[in-house]
C-alpha cells in the first residue's frame, strides 16, 4: 500500500496521478521481472502488465492521459474479469467525508476485492491515510472501513516508490 497525504480530493486526486507515474515508471525500470508460467524464463515487467484502476472516471481520464502509450487504465467494472502480473488501485479520494458517492461504493468490499484480486502477483493500493481513519456512524460504516483497514494492516505500507 503506497500512502499519498491528501485533502479535499473527491474523484480526482492529481497526488495520486503523480504516485501511480512514479510506481509505474518504477515497475517498468527494467529490473522488475515476471515468469508468465512454468517453464518459461523471467522477462522485464512491460506497460501490458500492469492494470491501473480507479472507482472514478474522472480519475481514470486523467491517469489514462498522464501513462505511457498501451496503459490499461479503467474502472473496477471494466476490468472485470482480466487479469495482470500488477495491478495498481488508486483510491483517488482524501476521506470518507470526500467520497462523492458516498462510503458504501468507495470502501465496498466487493470493489477492493475485485481490484485487487485482478493482480497475478502484485496488487499495489494508493490512497490517502485519511481513508483509514473514517469516522463511522453506524454498525454498516464500521464494516464498510474494516474491510479497507485490514488490508492496510496485513499490506507493507510505504510513502512513495523507492
Amino acid at each position: 500500500m503506497v500512502a499519498v497525504a491528501h485533502a479535499g480530493n473527491q474523484n480526482e486526486s492529481f497526488e495520486e496521478l503523480d504516485a501511480v507515474d512514479s510506481l509505474v515508471a518504477h515497475l517498468l525500470d527494467g529490473q522488475h521481472l515476471w515468469t508468465p508460467g512454468e517453464n518459461q524464463d523471467p522477462r522485464p515487467l512491460t506497460i501490458e502488465d500492469v492494470l491501473i484502476v480507479a472507482p472514478y472516471n474522472r480519475q481514470v481520464a486523467s491517469l489514462t492521459r498522464r501513462l505511457p502509450d498501451g496503459a490499461r487504465v479503467g474502472t473496477v467494472d471494466k476490468f472485470q474479469g482480466q487479469e495482470a502480473p500488477v495491478v495498481i488501485y488508486s483510491m483517488t479520494t482524501s476521506s470518507a467525508e470526500d467520497a462523492p458517492r458516498g462510503m458504501s461504493f468507495l470502501y465496498s468490499p466487493n470493489r477492493l476485492n475485485v481490484a485487487t484480486s485482478r493482480a497475478q502477483g502484485l496488487a499495489i493500493v494508493v490512497a490517502c491515510p485519511a481513508l483509514l481513519e473514517a469516522e463511522c456512524g453506524t454498525p454498516e460504516q464500521m464494516r464498510l472501513a474494516n474491510g479497507l483497514c485490514r488490508f492496510a494492516e496485513m499490506a507493507r505500507v510505504i510513502d512513495r516508490p523507492t
